[in-house]
């Protein structure tokens, strides 16, 4: 059986502007400007992480204890809460909802891989909760993309081997853990962001076609 595992932020909603903007308010609060360029280097990695790239552009990374870094990534989780609030099923990405239903009428079994602790949250938001058989609680990951491990879990969460998995990633550090889980992998974003030979496209919508022919072409997914 083939399934298709996906990260949320980026790939079914455009929500990595809303996590930079509250990362910039952050950092604007810490007293130094965060630029344009952290909306993608923050893409697909934790919030402690994070927080860190961000000190370090501020030159702050040891001025906080670890207490005051949980505060402030709180804080800044408010922040990304506060813009969750004016979700709706229009925020869906283009072609979310027409490439979900296909695959749902196809049986495809379908997962969530986020760092993100606010996905289930959006995702109800955008009304698509109901298409997805799992859900990976980053709360359980010991070791954040690009380590497999959560890309691991959702294909062992569909009871499917990694290899008959497809992942959908919109980071390179999302892509990295789909290849060292074993899987194909398709970047969503801009091509030199990922490394040479990822099929990468520009939106979920334009990688569509490209994900309904390998389910074609691959036959494990009538097993």
């Amino acid at each position: 059986m083939l399934a298709i595992i996906f990260d949320v932020d980026g790939v079914l909603a455009e929500s990595s502007k809303d996590h930079y903007l509250a990362w910039k308010k952050l950092a604007a609060e810490l007293g130094f400007d965060l630029p344009k360029e952290y909306e993608d280097r923050l893409r697909g990695i934790s919030r402690a992480e994070s927080l860190e790239q961000l000190l370090a552009h501020g030159h702050l990374e040891k001025t906080f204890t670890q207490k005051e870094k949980q505060e402030l990534m709180d804080r800044k989780n408010d922040y990304y809460q506060q813009a969750l609030e004016d979700v709706t099923p229009e925020d869906a990405n283009p072609g979310v909802i027409e490439l979900l239903e296909e695959l749902k009428g196809m049986k495809i079994p379908m997962a969530i891989a986020s760092a993100s602790r606010n996905a289930p949250k959006l995702l109800e938001k955008m009304e698509i909760w109901s298409y997805f058989d799992y859900m990976v609680d980053p709360a359980t990951i010991q070791h954040p993309k690009p380590d497999p491990e959560i890309f691991l879990k959702a294909a062992e969460g569909l009871g499917v081997e990694p290899a008959h998995c497809i992942g959908i990633e919109d980071a390179p550090a999302g892509i990295e853990s789909i290849l060292q889980a074993g899987m194909k992998p398709i970047a969503i974003g801009k091509e030199y962001l990922f490394p040479p030979g990822i099929p990468s496209f520009e939106s979920l919508k334009e990688a569509s076609p490209y994900l309904l022919e390998l389910i074609k072409e691959d036959k494990t997914w009538q097993v």
